[in-house]
């Protein structure tokens, strides 16, 4: 099976590096297992507040979603979106990464105590739909309003 046509999560991953090999590398020699990946590539980053993000990726987690990044460090959970959706994403509390910005990464296959995949990436490199994902946080934004609000 040729990488070429059916690339790992890895493979699509270092894609997005300016230098692929220096991305595989930084993952073996940081300890954290983090390489800084640039967004508006391949894919943008929408930050959302952990108690907000955490349910909405657990509803966004199916066959079909995209990848999810959890930084426990300052309780953010950031979706990777299709390129373009950071610049026009209107959100209270919501922080956007798109072209110009630097995220770190984890290695799709090992985990690790900093940031991590709470839904790792494919190696076909679906994103999460923005429309689900609005959707989602709408969701969980009114039942945390509401709690006894019936889903």
């Amino acid at each position: 099976m040729s990488t070429a046509r059916h690339p790992s999560a890895l493979h699509w991953l270092t894609d997005a590096a300016p230098d692929p090999d220096d991305c595989r590398r930084s993952w073996e020699r940081t300890g954290l297992g983090l390489a800084l990946l640039p967004a508006g590539r391949r894919w943008d980053v929408l930050h959302v507040p952990g108690p907000l993000g955490r349910p909405a990726a657990a509803l966004l987690d199916r066959p079909g979603g995209g990848p999810v990044l959890e930084d426990p460090a300052d309780d953010t959970v950031g979706f990777l979106v299709p390129v373009g959706t950071a610049d026009r994403w209107i959100g209270t509390g919501i922080r956007r990464s798109g072209d110009g910005t630097w995220i770190a990464v984890p290695h799709p296959d090992r985990p690790g105590r900093g940031p991590h995949w709470l839904i790792p990436p494919h190696r076909s490199g679906r994103l999460v739909d923005p429309a689900a994902l609005a959707l989602a946080l709408h969701d969980i934004a009114a039942h945390l309003r509401c709690p006894r609000f019936p889903r």
